[in-house]
């Protein structure tokens, strides 16, 4: 369950980070102080959160190749911050199943966003998993 609050504290940050333009060291500590973050998925999410916004630049060009008929900017806020944290886990933590990634954004995307964004970003992120070398600059 840790690692289930530690991607929710990443999401609320990056959505802050993006939407709010708050520093993302700010918007960190805003959200596990508002939500009362366990200590143990702390260091998960600011891994994920630190990790998502060094790598933006390559992740949100992998959103735009895989999204064709989709603007990144006009994409729903909530999805296109949820598909840059399962893509920073797809491509950047060997530690995390890409299943595990998916299906944790799917379950996300469906709590914060809608049944419509569910299958949205699976539908990305199942591209991305059959074939992360065509929609990568590695």
């Amino acid at each position: 369950m840790a690692r289930r609050q530690a991607r929710e504290t990443a999401l609320k940050s990056l959505f802050q980070v993006d939407i709010g333009k708050v520093p993302v060291e700010a918007a960190f500590e805003n959200v596990v102080k508002e939500f009362e973050v366990e200590e143990g998925a702390r260091k998960f999410a600011r891994e994920l959160v630190f990790g998502t916004v060094d790598h933006l630049k390559p992740i949100d060009e992998i959103i735009r190749r895989v999204a064709v008929d989709w603007n990144l900017e006009r994409m729903a806020n909530v999805d296109r911050n949820i598909l840059r944290l399962a893509l920073y886990e797809i491509y950047y933590r060997s530690d995390v199943p890409n299943a595990v990634a998916v299906n944790e954004a799917v379950e996300m995307a469906k709590i914060y966003s809608t049944e419509e964004s569910g299958k949205f970003v699976n539908g990305i992120l199942g591209k991305v998993v059959g074939n992360p070398e065509a929609y990568s600059q590695h």
